[in-house]
Formats: structure tokens, C-alpha cells, sequence
């Protein structure tokens, strides 16, 4: 008899684990508690979806190349479902600099390193649709999952969940829980009352996020790519220009947390508008000749890097359940790792379950899976966000002078690292493999044939390598908030204050 597998949450998790577990046999049922997209195209659903479950439907997406690997091997269809919706496939040739396009000869792994963009709702869409159309898939939307069935001992036992729709409870029996739903999950909670215990660790990123979406005027192509960049990091701000699907983009700029004056005002859309502007690369996107704005500014805080350990020492603390995406690690989604994460840890979950019969060796080596797979990951980023919210610490403390290692690390990466990778095609390579989670983050890196090229770049010198440095992104600090019409002297005087 199939295996019956309850789903807390149809997102961006929940499908995935659809779509992991479906083709072995089980029975799949996800529950979510918002209503079911509307019955009509992409532009429908950014307009009138309601998902008060994720926090972000509205901000900018990007698919990395790991995602859209296992969608073109596992699910072809889906991807020709995505692409004919109007999502966009980004090519590795896209990112070349002009360094590189000189001496540019195509390698059969370019193909695997393009990003797959769209607005989120559009991608929720389409995939939401395709997973409904498998057989041994059932979605039930308005329904909120109260409380998980836990029979109590040591390991305690999940063996279903209790509902409520239309003011009724339900009770649903399961061989397996897995927990879809994301920040917003009380399974956890519910769990460690029952004595469960669950190891987590957890810490601020240091930024919130503000998106705003914009569709190209009738007959108005996209602006042509020039030196000025479309991402940045000025260190008071974040940007990034994401094509989107129909004609649409979205610009996000991410704004640290001690940053009080900029983040309380950018929410503004002419404060946003006027922010963009003042950036080289997104003044074309942002003229009214080119574009008109579709939507507020969407912000979006409380961001957490958090990783869990549901067999903490290598031991199961609980059966018959399981966590994935959100619900198991959170990283800052200024990575773009999130959907991919869902997505790997739901097919790291249908291996276990497919290795293990026993309910606990299953737990135990899907943790031990997710720990080679994503924990170094997780670690890069929060290792790097911590550096982000010291460095925006730093650039409010007057007089603040950093130390040689620091003076010589920021060396190293900007006329060293980012030189080497803009102007050898084979690093690029290399660092973006990294980067799409194709293998460990920092492993191209040390490999002494690729690190010994970056020295060499590095001790070319600034003026050797003029030609691979990016124009600055935009103005300093005083200058942007001056032009805003803020202060860029009032979170100076709270920090010194403070």
C-alpha cells in the first residue's frame, strides 16, 4: 500500500515536495491555508492572488541554475510550461564582460549556468498547475492545519495533523508530516511542547528588502546593457534590476537595519523612484519613457539566517515528520538561494525515504544529507552577512579607520578576486558554478591553478586591469540621502549615541 504523505503548505517547498515524492508512488496531499490562484493568466495572479503564507510573493525571484537543472532533467514539461508563460531563461553569455567576449569560446557547461527569472507569481502559478495535473497529487486550499497528531515517547511520533475549514475540525492520518510551511509554521513550537527536542541556531541578517514591479511602455524594448551595472552594493544600499516575465521587472533595494533613515522613507514610491534614478545602471529602467510602475513598494523584514537539526548527535527526536525549505534553514534572501534550497531539500528527502524503510534511519540520513548538501551554503552567507552588518556598523562610526588585515582582504577581493573573474571566462566559470550551488561555494577557490590566476591579476595592478573595473554602482551615502531629501547625519549621531 502507497505511502500517504501530508504536506503543511502548497508553496514554493510544498510543490517541490510534491513533485520529489510523487513520482515514487506516494500518495501526496498538500494542505494549504489561502485560497487557490485565480482561474487566469500570469497578470491575474500578480494582481489578485492573496497569500497571506509567503511574506515575499511580490518581491523579485530568480531561479539558480541548480533549480532549473532539476526542472529541465526531472520535469521538462514544466520547464516548457514556464517558458511559454513567459518566464526567462538568462544564458551564461549574457554575463560576459567584454574582456571576456573577446576571447569567448562556448563550453558545453554553459548551458547549465542560466538563471531561470520571472515575478514569483508567475512561477508559483505554473508550477502550482502542473503539479495538479499528476495523478497521485491532491491540493486543498482554505484549510488551516491547527495542531500536528503527535503520540508521545521517546522518539515521539507524528501520525497526522487536525483541520479546520468552513469552522469544522478534520482530523487526517498520515505515514508521513512533512512541514512545507515556512516562517510561518507553529509546527516546531507544537513539537518541543510535546518534549521534542530540536537543535536550532539562529541570527539577524542585518537588512530589509523593498521591491517595486514595472512593465516596459507599449512598443518600448528593454534598455541596452552598458557598462553601468544592474546589481550593486554601495554598502548603505543593495540594487538589482530583475527581468520578470510579459514585458515586466522588478528593481529590489535592500537597505541594512541600522540604516534608520533611508529604510523608514524608501517604502515611499517616489522616495524609490528618485532612489533608482540616482543609480546610473537603473536610470534607463526607471524613466517613464521606458517603463511605468505596476505596483507599490513591497517590504519585507524580520530576515533570519536559521539552520535546525531534527536528529541532533545523529539521532532522530522525532518520526514520521520531516521539515523542508524555510521550515528547515532560512538564509537571507539577498542570495536567491531560498526556492532552490526548498527544491534540494525536498529531493534529499525523497531519497532518504527511498534508501530507509525505519523511520528514524530516514531522519537520520536526511539530516545528514542536508548538512553535506546546503549547511556550506548556509555558512557562506551568514558568514557574509555578519561582515555586511559589521562594515554598515563601521560606515556610521566616525574616524573609523580598518585594520591592515582588513585593508588588505578588501584588496584581495576587489583587485584580486572580482578582477580575475571578469576577465578570465574559465574563472567566471568556476565562480559561478559556486554560486548556483552546482558544488561548495568556496571550492573553486582553492584550487591552486584558479588562485594562483587571481594572485596574478591582483598583482598586475589597478592600472593594468582598468578595463575589468565595474563603474561605482551609484553615490556615496551623504550624497544619495541628501538628494532624498533625508539626513545622512541622523543615524550617525544614534549610533555615536548609542
Amino acid at each position: 500500500m502507497a505511502e500517504r504523505v501530508l504536506v503543511i503548505g502548497a508553496g514554493m517547498a510544498g510543490l517541490w515536495t510534491a513533485l520529489a515524492l510523487a513520482p515514487t508512488g506516494r500518495q501526496v496531499t498538500l494542505l494549504e491555508r489561502d485560497p487557490p490562484p485565480p482561474s487566469g493568466d500570469a497578470d491575474e495572479a500578480f494582481d489578485s492572488w492573496t497569500r497571506r503564507g509567503v511574506g515575499h510573493l511580490r518581491h523579485s525571484h530568480a531561479f539558480l541554475a541548480r533549480l532549473r537543472l532539476i526542472i529541465r532533467d526531472e520535469h521538462p514539461e514544466l520547464l516548457q510550461d514556464l517558458l511559454a508563460a513567459g518566464c526567462r531563461d538568462l544564458g551564461f553569455e549574457g554575463g560576459l564582460t567584454d574582456i571576456q567576449k573577446r576571447t569567448y569560446v562556448p563550453a558545453r557547461v554553459d548551458e547549465d549556468l542560466a538563471v531561470l527569472t520571472s515575478r514569483r507569481t508567475t512561477l508559483e502559478l505554473v508550477i502550482r498547475r502542473y503539479v495538479e495535473r499528476q495523478p497521485n497529487v491532491t491540493v486543498r486550499s482554505g484549510v488551516f492545519v491547527k495542531a500536528l497528531a503527535v503520540t508521545a515517547g521517546a522518539p515521539a511520533v507524528v501520525t497526522g495533523v487536525v483541520l479546520e475549514a468552513d469552522g469544522q475540525t478534520e482530523t487526517l492520518d498520515a505515514d508521513i508530516v512533512v512541514d512545507a510551511a515556512g516562517r510561518t509554521s507553529a509546527a516546531v513550537e507544537q513539537l518541543r511542547e510535546a518534549g521534542v527536542t530540536i537543535a536550532e541556531e539562529s541570527e539577524a541578517c542585518g537588512i530589509l528588502y523593498f521591491t517595486r514591479h514595472y512593465r516596459l511602455n507599449t512598443g518600448v524594448a528593454e534598455p541596452e546593457r552598458t557598462k553601468n551595472p544592474l546589481t550593486g552594493d554601495l554598502e548603505y544600499m543593495k540594487f538589482g534590476v530583475f527581468p520578470g516575465d510579459n514585458g515586466c521587472f522588478s528593481i529590489t533595494l535592500c537597505v541594512p537595519e541600522i540604516e534608520e533613515e533611508l529604510r523608514k522613507k524608501i517604502v515611499d514610491p517616489a522616495i524609490f523612484d528618485a532612489a533608482c534614478a540616482r543609480l546610473p545602471g537603473l536610470t534607463p529602467w526607471v524613466d517613464p519613457k521606458t517603463a511605468t510602475p505596476i505596483s507599490r513598494v513591497f517590504g519585507m523584514g524580520d530576515l533570519s539566517s536559521r539552520w535546525r537539526d531534527f536528529a541532533p548527535n545523529g539521532k532522530a527526536s522525532v518520526l514520521g515528520f520531516f521539515a523542508v525549505g524555510d521550515s528547515v534553514v532560512r538564509s537571507n534572501p539577498l542570495y536567491g538561494r531560498g526556492c532552490s534550497f526548498a527544491a534540494v531539500s525536498a529531493h534529499l528527502l525523497r531519497d532518504a525515504l527511498q534508501m530507509f524503510e525505519a523511520p528514524a534511519a530516514r531522519l537520520e540520513a536526511y539530516q545528514r544529507r542536508l548538512s553535506t548538501e546546503l549547511r556550506p551554503y548556509y555558512t557562506a552567507m551568514r558568514d557574509q552577512d555578519r561582515g555586511a552588518i559589521r562594515r554598515a556598523r563601521q560606515a556610521l562610526t566616525p574616524g573609523y579607520k580598518p585594520s591592515l588585515k582588513g585593508r588588505i582582504t578588501k584588496a584581495f577581493l576587489e583587485d584580486g578576486v572580482a578582477i580575475a573573474v571578469r576577465s578570465d571566462v574559465d574563472l567566471l566559470r568556476d565562480a559561478l558554478r559556486g554560486f548556483h550551488m552546482l558544488e561548495d561555494p568556496q571550492a573553486w577557490l582553492k584550487r591552486p591553478k584558479n588562485l594562483a590566476k587571481v594572485l596574478g591579476y591582483w598583482a598586475r595592478g589597478k592600472e593594468r586591469n582598468a578595463e575589468a573595473y565595474r563603474p561605482r554602482g551609484g553615490p556615496g551615502r551623504e550624497e544619495m540621502l541628501t538628494g532624498l531629501g533625508l539626513s545622512p547625519q541622523a543615524d550617525i549621531d544614534r549610533v555615536t549615541a548609542g
